[in-house]
């Protein structure tokens, strides 16, 4: 159960166990396949840089790249984010079935892996149980500091020992088949998405060597960008920025990230109002998402869609002062 008002709270029990912890299998298995996808967008965003430099970027590779981004990207913040975890509007199956699949190739790990983690995050924001927290049982001073980032940017992937339980923080996506489906083939959706990004190369270039490139930015170059300004929303959104409420939590407005991000840097909105469908609380703060989930449901595409009234922002607000 997701808390709005009261994540971050002393937590009632110890959350550890395989009631609040997922247990791994093969752990060393998890930290290969985890190794391999964070090492190999480093490699390639070498070599770009290099193909770049000798005069080789096509128009086509930019164009894969935009266009993979974007997709990829919104299927983590408009699907795996404010559709599955905090279920900020509703939609139907053609359409949750399409976020799923891009969200999940975006390489970040299955659906309901996912949502787990992130729904644990948020009943045990920046206190013991949080899978990501960059405050929690990392020391003191500078050395603490940059350790406590570190863990909350990329080193809890390595870990499991604050994984959310699928089976408590998942349970409505594993008892729906659509999904639970999705989540087997996340290789293929992964997998899948890396073909396509060739595919699209091969046939704007019209040669292998531009499918090949069109893989390197739409696959690696890709990949390299949409897991770290994710892994920044975890990071630098819990270490610096304005708060703009009081939330329990040392969750931050940053703004700079707001582009990038697809709106999803306005964390202290989003701890907050977690359920709302905007993150972006003002007329000037920028939120592709929102602006994606308003088209679905202007469209028809999107209904129950949740909105904070200006009365509640006011109160909570005022509350901050």
């Amino acid at each position: 159960m997701i808390r709005e008002e009261a994540a971050g709270e002393p937590p009632e029990v110890v959350p550890v166990g395989p009631d609040f912890v997922q247990p791994v299998e093969r752990e060393w298995l998890d930290r290969l396949a985890t190794g391999t996808v964070t090492v190999l967008p480093f490699v390639a965003l070498f070599y770009a840089a290099w193909h770049s430099w000798q005069g080789l970027l096509r128009w086509s590779d930019v164009v894969i790249f935009l266009v993979a981004y974007l997709l990829t990207g919104l299927g983590v913040t408009v699907g795996f984010h404010r559709l599955f975890t905090h279920r900020s509007f509703k939609t139907g199956k053609v359409v949750r079935a399409a976020l799923a699949i891009l969200g999940s190739a975006a390489i970040e790990g299955p659906v309901t892996a996912w949502v787990a983690d992130h729904r644990k995050h948020h009943d045990f924001s920046d206190q013991l149980g949080d899978p990501h927290s960059p405050h929690v049982e990392h020391g003191h001073g500078f050395r603490g500091e940059l350790r406590g980032l570190f863990h909350a940017h990329m080193g809890w992937l390595f870990i499991h020992t604050h994984r959310g339980a699928k089976e408590r923080y998942a349970r409505d996506l594993r008892a729906d088949p659509l999904m639970m489906t999705i989540d087997r083939l996340f290789l293929v959706w992964a997998l899948g998405g890396l073909a396509l990004c060739f595919l699209a190369g091969w046939a704007l270039g019209g040669s292998v060597h531009a499918g090949l490139t069109g893989l390197l930015w739409g696959g690696g170059v890709r990949m390299l960008v949409v897991h770290h300004v994710t892994y920044s929303i975890n990071s630098i959104c819990h270490f610096t920025g304005r708060r703009a409420f009081k939330t329990p939590d040392e969750s931050r407005n940053v703004w700079w990230l707001a582009p990038f991000t697809f709106g999803e840097s306005w964390h202290n909105n989003h701890h907050a109002f977690p359920t709302s469908a905007r993150h972006c609380l003002k007329r000037w703060q920028f939120d592709i998402s929102a602006y994606v989930i308003w088209t679905l449901e202007k469209l028809g595409l999107a209904w129950d869609v949740v909105r904070i009234a200006p009365e509640r922002q006011a109160e909570k607000a005022g509350a901050a002062a």
